[in-house]
C-alpha cells in the first residue's frame, strides 16, 4: 500500500507548479508593439497571483490520466482567462490597487485595460488549444460557459448591491457564478484535457462547485474574523463596505431589536464606520452565525472530497484532496 501524501508533499509540489506556471506566464505575451495593448497584459500577469486555477487544473488532468505532460496551455488559458477578469472587475469596481501595485486601468488608463482584456480571451483559448491534441470542441465550450456564467455574476454582484433586500439564495447564486464557476472549470478543463470519463468530469465540477462555494464563505469568515490583516484586507473591510455576505445575510435572519436595526442599516446606507466593525462581530457572535458559518465550509468541503473518491489516479486525486484541505484552513 502506498504511503499517503502529506502537506509538505502537497506544498512542495504547489510550489514547483507555481513556479513552472509562473515562468510560462512571463513568456506569454512576447510581442512589444501596440505596447498599450500587450504591455497591460504582462504586467497583470506579474503580479502576486496564487495561480490556485490552473494548478488545479494540471492536479484535474493528473487525477484522470496520470499525467498533465503537454497539458501547462490549458491551465495557462484557465490563468489568462481569471486575470481578464480581474482586470474588468478593477475597472467596474474603480479600484486603485491590486496586489500592492496599480492596477491596470490607474498604470495606463480604462480603455487600454478594457482593450487588453479583451484580447486575453482570445489568447486564453489560444493557449488551450495549441496544448489539445484532442476533445478541442469541449474544452472551448467550457471556457465559453465559464466566461459567459462569471459576467452573470459580475451583473448579478452589481444588481445585489442596489437592492435592499437579498436572499441568501440571491447571494449564493451570485457567488456560485462569479467565483466558484472559474474553479469548476478550471478542474472540469483538466478532466477533459486528460481524458477523463463523463462521471470523472462530473465529479471534478462537483468538487470545484463545493470547493468553491467554501472558499468564498471563508472569504467572508476571514473578512471579520482575520484582524491581524493576514486576509490582505482591512478588518472588516466588508461590513465597512456594506457588502452583502453570507455572515450579514445570515445574521440578519436570526438577529432581533437594535441588533437587526444596526445590521439593516448596513444595507441601507451601503456601509458604516470602522467603529462598528466590534459591534457588528459581537451580533455575528450572538447569533451563532459565526460557528453556523465554519460548520457550513466544512459541509461543503466534506462534500467535495467525497466527490473525488471515483477518480482512477490517486496520486492525481491525493493532490486535490490535500490541496483543498490547505485552502480551507487558510488564514489569508
Amino acid at each position: 500500500m502506498s504511503s499517503p501524501i502529506t502537506q509538505e508533499q502537497v506544498v512542495t509540489r504547489y510550489r514547483q507548479y507555481h513556479a513552472k506556471i509562473n515562468d510560462a506566464l512571463a513568456v506569454c505575451f512576447p510581442k512589444e508593439s501596440p505596447g498599450t495593448l500587450y504591455g497591460p497584459a504582462r504586467y497583470i500577469l506579474e503580479g502576486k497571483g496564487k495561480r490556485i486555477r490552473p494548478f488545479l487544473t494540471l492536479l484535474a488532468a493528473e487525477a484522470v490520466s496520470g499525467s498533465s505532460e503537454e497539458l501547462l496551455g490549458v491551465a495557462l488559458g484557465i490563468e489568462v482567462l481569471h486575470n481578464f477578469t480581474l482586470m474588468h472587475d478593477d475597472i467596474m469596481d474603480q479600484a486603485d490597487l491590486r496586489h500592492g501595485r496599480p492596477t491596470v486601468h490607474k498604470q495606463w488608463d480604462v480603455n487600454a485595460a478594457i482593450l487588453s482584456g479583451d484580447m486575453m480571451i482570445a489568447y486564453a483559448y489560444e493557449l488551450a488549444l495549441k496544448a489539445l491534441k484532442a476533445r478541442h470542441a469541449e474544452v472551448i465550450h467550457i471556457f465559453n460557459d465559464a466566461n459567459i456564467t462569471i459576467c452573470e455574476g459580475q451583473a448579478l454582484d452589481m444588481e445585489l448591491e442596489q437592492r435592499k433586500e437579498v436572499s441568501i439564495s440571491d447571494y449564493l447564486d451570485m457567488i456560485s457564478k462569479k467565483t466558484g464557476r472559474l474553479i469548476s472549470a478550471a478542474l472540469e478543463a483538466g478532466g477533459v484535457a486528460g481524458n477523463g470519463a463523463a462521471q470523472e468530469i462530473v465529479a471534478l465540477v462537483t468538487f470545484g462547485e463545493k470547493i468553491g462555494r467554501a472558499f468564498q464563505i471563508q472569504d467572508d469568515y476571514l473578512d471579520i474574523m482575520a484582524g491581524d490583516g493576514k486576509s490582505g484586507k482591512v478588518p472588516g473591510g466588508d461590513v465597512i463596505n456594506g457588502k452583502k455576505t453570507w455572515l450579514l445575510l445570515r445574521s440578519l435572519e436570526l438577529a432581533t431589536g437594535s441588533d437587526h436595526e444596526l445590521l439593516q442599516s448596513i444595507i441601507d446606507n451601503k456601509g458604516t464606520t470602522p467603529d462598528k466593525v466590534h459591534a457588528v462581530k459581537t451580533i455575528y457572535e450572538r447569533c451563532g452565525v459565526l460557528e453556523e458559518t465554519q460548520a457550513r465550509i466544512n459541509r461543503d468541503t466534506e462534500d467535495a472530497l467525497a466527490a473525488l473518491d471515483v477518480l482512477p489516479h490517486r496520486e492525481g486525486r491525493e493532490y486535490l484532496r490535500g490541496y483543498a484541505n490547505i485552502l480551507m484552513k487558510r488564514d489569508f
